[in-house]
């Protein structure tokens, strides 16, 4: 079972290594969150208007023939910045909220390292219902790593035990 469930272990250490430093990789995984020049949300332009600004910075800039299907608005008030993240694609646009200033175009690259990591990318690719390949693919390698944890730690300390209990 340890030589077929290998490979896998690869993947989740390789991709849990690179997740863990997204934040930390320079803008090279993920775009770096920038900032925008209000705070206050009296001062923003409609949600409806900064999302149209995005879909054409994403048709003019990037690419004219990708999906503007929206994964995700991320609206950060702290930052004074929007978000958008695209479901078909790994693009993503930060606009100022104030303004809608293109603020940045960027590639997030750790949205695939996360679908390799937890197996999603499987879910999409067969369009399988309900997400279950993700769901059987980290409870195998979840009791695998559990399993293969405790058998390893009874292979350290059982024969430690052995030993203590043969000198008395």
């Amino acid at each position: 079972m340890g030589i077929f469930l290998f490979v896998f272990f690869i993947f989740i250490s390789v991709s849990g290594i690179l997740l863990g430093w997204k934040k930390h990789s320079a803008g090279i995984l993920l775009p770096a969150t920038t900032t925008g020049i209000s705070t206050n949300l009296a001062e923003w332009l409609p949600l409806p208007e900064l999302e149209q600004k995005a879909f054409k910075v994403l048709h003019d800039s990037v690419g004219n023939a990708l999906s503007i299907k929206l994964d995700r608005i991320d609206v950060r008030k702290e930052k004074g910045i929007v978000k958008f993240i695209f479901k078909n694609h790994l693009n993503s646009i930060q606009l100022d909220g104030a303004t809608g200033e293109v603020l940045q175009i960027g590639l997030r690259l750790s949205d695939f390292i996360e679908q390799v990591h937890d197996g999603s990318i499987l879910d999409d690719y067969f369009n399988t219902p309900s997400g279950i390949i993700k769901v059987s693919y980290t409870s195998i390698m979840g009791v695998a790593l559990l399993l293969f944890s405790l058998t390893g730690f009874w292979l350290w300390y059982g024969p430690k035990r052995m030993k203590s209990s043969s000198r008395k």
